[in-house]
């Protein structure tokens, strides 16, 4: 019996061996086999013709860049929620793909006005074929560098890796007069004003929040206060942020329609919650957990309706140049002006973007919600509706801003908040400084070495420069890293087309 249980335990541990190997594989063999599917989709429902083949291809092109859109694009609305605890990463992952999913499904619409008409401009003599070559060379080439960014833990903006991608496939194919500059000279503009805008909000919201609630002397009377009224801002803004961001393919109401649908889900949302904070903030005192678990429903909601009109609008990137193709292919001509979405194009973009998140998300989420600064319920809170906040602000002054490069600034700007409230002694209103007790190694400590130690304490750091410096580097690079990469492509298809 002792020799059949040896046996077995040698048949166990090379079971876990085995799947310990195979587990690393998984996902991409996963994500190949939701490119073969559309590879063998496209092909059986594409019309034939002498262009159908480059369809075929930008289809795959279009399956293997929404992935990549869902793994690093989609993080940034969960990374904080998971680091502040409110939910786990299984529960982020659901709700993201659901909620991009059907974001992407209801509302995504009309995709493609900026990737063929703005960004640059054909000349009359451009054919299909060169177009479509330039499409998607510039397509694959952001779908490349984000993949990396990904694999590295990088978040960046999928945007400007599809803006960069075609710039450079353009000028690769007619020169730099078919740039549209101005438009480029935005976007380059957008690398400051966006993680700026993010981090100045979200840091002067959270200290609002501290202000009023978590370092008051009684915070859960201080919560059923004012927690009413924080919860029925982010249902206003939110509101205004769908009904004329996440929904603007679907209907276009007039700026006064869109602030009045925020006033009535302000008011709505400040009665609802009320009776229900009540209730929270008794059980969370009885049960001895901190004043801040009571944001983590609402910060559950903000995420998700952050996912939902991310993926209304952001699901251009994956599968706008495909459009293109789609139409440049049926009409035989170079950037075509009406551009029809079929269902199938958008349900590569939907499926993709949640399969991507759910395949590779967790390395970028890790990086957003834990590895630059610590979260907790209440500042992911204030990311999730600077982000919104940031963004319609933004919408209405007419600058471009990034949502990635908005939610990784707002980490950083409540992060450094932070290191500046405990470093620099920066006083609350209305609070009593708190009375630390001393250790007994402390109370034998000579005067030099208590200095010392104060000014350790007082250069603590809570935020990693380190990822300041990396993330930083990825913004700037994108949009130049995406354009060679894109130049080295387009000379290659070309070459393998025969044009």
């Amino acid at each position: 019996m002792a020799h059949l249980d040896k046996h077995l335990k040698k048949v166990g541990h090379l079971e876990e061996a085995s799947s310990s190997v195979a587990r690393p594989f998984a996902a991409p063999g996963l994500a190949v086999s939701f490119l073969i599917v559309i590879f063998v989709f496209a092909i059986a429902t594409t019309a034939t013709g002498p262009l159908s083949l480059y369809v075929v291809a930008a289809a795959v092109i279009s399956g293997y860049m929404a992935l990549y859109v869902g793994a690093n694009d989609v993080a940034n609305n969960v990374g904080p929620a998971v680091g502040g605890r409110a939910m786990t990463l299984a529960t982020a992952l659901a709700i993201a793909a659901v909620f991009e999913a059907a974001g992407a499904l209801i509302a995504g619409g009309d995709v493609v006005a900026t990737i063929s008409k703005d960004i640059i401009r054909p000349h009359e003599g451009m054919d299909a074929v060169d177009f479509i070559l330039l499409m998607m060379a510039g397509f694959l080439a952001s779908a490349m560098w984000i993949h990396l960014a990904t694999y590295l833990g990088a978040p960046v903006s999928t945007t400007h890796s599809v803006v960069g991608g075609v710039l450079g496939a353009g000028i690769a194919a007619s020169g730099t007069d078919v740039v549209s500059w101005p438009t480029m000279g935005a976007i380059a503009a957008s690398w400051v004003v966006s993680p700026v805008l993010g981090g100045l909000l979200a840091a002067g919201l959270y200290w609002v929040v501290r202000s009023l609630i978590v370092d008051r002397p009684e915070p859960f009377a201080a919560a059923r206060r004012w927690l009413p009224a924080i919860v029925a801002a982010m249902a206003g803004v939110f509101a205004v942020y769908l009904t004329t961001k996440g929904l603007s393919h679907v209907w276009k109401p007039t700026g006064l329609t869109a602030l009045a649908i925020g006033l009535v889900a302000f008011v709505v949302v400040a009665a609802v919650s009320m009776p229900w904070i009540k209730r929270q903030s008794a059980m969370i005192e009885r049960t001895g957990r901190p004043v801040t678990a009571l944001f983590s429903f609402p910060l559950i909601a903000a995420a998700a309706l952050l996912c939902f009109a991310h993926g209304a609008n952001d699901v251009a990137n994956a599968i706008g140049p495909l459009a293109a193709i789609v139409a440049a292919a049926e009409f035989g001509v170079a950037a075509p002006q009406q551009v029809a979405l079929p269902f199938w194009v958008l349900f590569i973009g939907a499926a993709g973007i949640s399969l991507g998140l759910a395949l590779f998300g967790p390395t970028v989420i890790r990086t957003v919600g834990e590895k630059i600064t610590k979260m907790n319920p209440s500042r992911a809170y204030c990311v999730a509706l600077s982000a919104a906040t940031t963004v319609l602000i933004a919408s209405a002054l007419g600058l471009p801003v990034s949502s990635t490069h908005i939610t990784v600034g707002g980490v950083f700007g409540i992060g450094l908040l932070r290191e500046a409230i405990t470093n620099r002694g920066i006083p609350n209103p209305g609070v009593q400084p708190r009375m630390r007790s001393l250790r007994i190694s402390e109370l034998n400590e000579t005067p030099e070495q208590a200095v010392s130690r104060t000014k350790q304490r007082e250069r603590r750091k809570l935020v990693r420069r380190q990822y300041a410096l990396s993330i930083g580097a990825a913004w700037v690079i994108t949009v130049p890293a995406t354009a060679a990469l894109a130049v080295a492509l387009y000379a290659i298809l070309s070459a393998a087309a025969g044009v």
